[in-house]
């Protein structure tokens, strides 16, 4: 049995509510009584790591932060942690340093080993199979659009319908058809804000008020909140 416990946030905040204040609301209880954790703030580019920790530690006062780049040997850093949390900014530019520093396999086993994961936006992107379905711009090139693999499919966080009035460029879920075409064996998984995907176990939910999208070679359907997504694992 998977011993994954794994929680993926679309963001960092909804509208206009303080850094982390509905995130807070699904971390707490998916940590329960962990209090320390290991923060990767390497999706950070125009925030110091060190202001980017900082801010983290704020909003989650309950936890003992430590950022990753704090450490002489962020291996080590891993291997000892007793939580995982990767924050959002740039996709790229994360991925860049993790596969820069090693770090890929080394997440991935110790989230296999059990130890809980928690991201969100771009922090989530890098569960699926690629970043390939990422919205952010390619700044860095890192050695491969290929992430940690603990979900069998690809996240689109931040998902929306929204286009705005008198724009002509394609809407996201376009976006998302042309990987599929190219893609056609590997779903996409849209996780709107305020959402995320739960993984405890052998267990996937879509968790949250709001509902989901899947895509594939064939269609898109809606998700609704609360759905337990295991067909996808």
């Amino acid at each position: 049995m998977s011993k994954k416990r794994v929680l993926m946030l679309s963001s960092s905040k909804v509208g206009n509510e303080e850094y982390l204040a509905n995130p807070k609301t699904m971390i707490l209880p998916f940590l329960d009584k962990i209090q320390t954790a290991i923060f990767i703030p390497y999706a950070g580019v125009t925030m110091s790591w060190d202001d980017y920790t900082d801010k983290v530690q704020q909003a989650l006062p309950e936890i003992q932060i430590s950022g990753i780049h704090s450490f002489n040997d962020p291996s080590e850093a891993i291997q000892n942690a007793q939580t995982i949390i990767v924050g959002g900014g740039n996709t790229f530019n994360l991925l860049y340093q993790l596969q820069n520093k090693g770090l890929i396999d080394c997440i991935k086993n110790k989230v296999d080993s059990g130890t809980p994961y928690i991201g969100w936006s771009a922090g989530s992107n890098i569960c699926g199979l690629s970043i390939k379905t990422t919205n952010d711009m390619p700044i860095i090139q890192p050695e491969s659009f290929s992430a940690l693999a603990l979900l069998p499919f690809q996240i689109n966080p931040h998902y929306s319908d929204y286009q705005p009035p008198g724009h002509n460029g394609e809407t996201r879920a376009q976006r998302i058809e042309e990987f599929c075409v190219l893609n056609p064996t590997i779903p996409v998984v849209g996780i709107r804000e305020g959402s995320g995907l739960l993984l405890d176990n052998e267990k996937l939910t879509l968790i949250g008020d709001l509902d989901g999208v899947i895509f594939n070679a064939k269609e898109q359907h809606s998700i609704a909140a609360n759905s337990e997504l295991i067909h996808l694992l």
